[in-house]
């Protein structure tokens, strides 16, 4: 009787950075020297931004570039052996390592925002005590990606569906699990970053408290689609509109 093997789904990223990391090793791209824009890398490689995105910071985490807010991003060396699709230099990365950024936000705008409106309607007084409890943690904290994560999936909790509470616990596992969206979190959030985010958090804590689901749902994919703008900000080598 055969066997099979499980199938391994390499991520589209990690395929883009084995490419400029073959271009690299080749000197198209030398020590020292600054790769070209975002966007035009997407359109050489005919993809997203945001995939490059996600790939150059890929390609820093393993140490091939340094990405320099506000100037570009640069090559840190060449000629070394590169890692598999999978992996960093040194350990091989883990299915919830490897998948991008982006992705875990468009999955989370597909379920989160219904999710809030759910809340809206089921949420008991405790529960929306305790979505609220984790929004006023945000401004009394050192640490405010805590309460973030507390305060979504109070509301996941709230939503009187317990696989749909389940599937956002287990995106924000995934997103906590990726080093990719950490690295991207180090370079575009910051104080104003997170205010902006309580902002939007207000919002939708104030349509879960008025049991108003329309726009509960609304404000929820506005927060979302904040969070994804805020991290497309550009690494500062051109100012093209993307």
């Amino acid at each position: 009787m055969s066997t099979y093997q499980a199938v391994a789904v390499t991520r589209l990223y990690r395929v883009i950075a084995d490419q400029i990391a073959g271009r690299i090793r080749a000197g198209e791209f030398p020590r020292g020297g600054r790769l070209p824009s975002e966007r035009e890398l997407a359109e050489r490689l005919q993809v997203s931004r945001a995939s490059i995105r996600e790939a150059l910071i890929a390609l820093e985490i393993e140490g091939y570039v340094d990405v320099r807010v506000g100037t570009g991003v640069f090559v840190t060396r060449e000629g070394a052996g590169f890692p598999s699709a999978l992996g960093a230099p040194g350990r091989a990365a883990t299915e919830h390592d490897d998948i991008g950024p982006f992705d875990l936000l468009e999955a989370r705008m597909l379920i989160e925002p219904e999710c809030a409106g759910m809340a809206a309607q089921q949420a008991s007084p405790a529960q929306i005590a305790a979505i609220r409890d984790a929004h006023e943690g945000m401004s009394l904290t050192d640490s405010p990606g805590r309460h973030d994560r507390e305060f979504h999936n109070a509301i996941a909790a709230a939503c009187g569906n317990a696989a749909v509470a389940a599937a956002v616990a287990r995106l924000w596992e995934l997103t906590q699990a990726s080093s990719v969206y950490s690295r991207m979190q180090d370079y575009f959030v910051n104080t104003k970053v997170w205010a902006a985010a309580e902002a939007e958090h207000q919002r939708i804590l104030i349509a879960i408290q008025a049991r108003d689901p329309i726009r509960a749902r609304h404000a929820m994919h506005a927060h979302l689609l904040g969070i994804l703008a805020r991290l497309r900000e550009d690494f500062g080598e051109d100012n093209s509109p993307r």
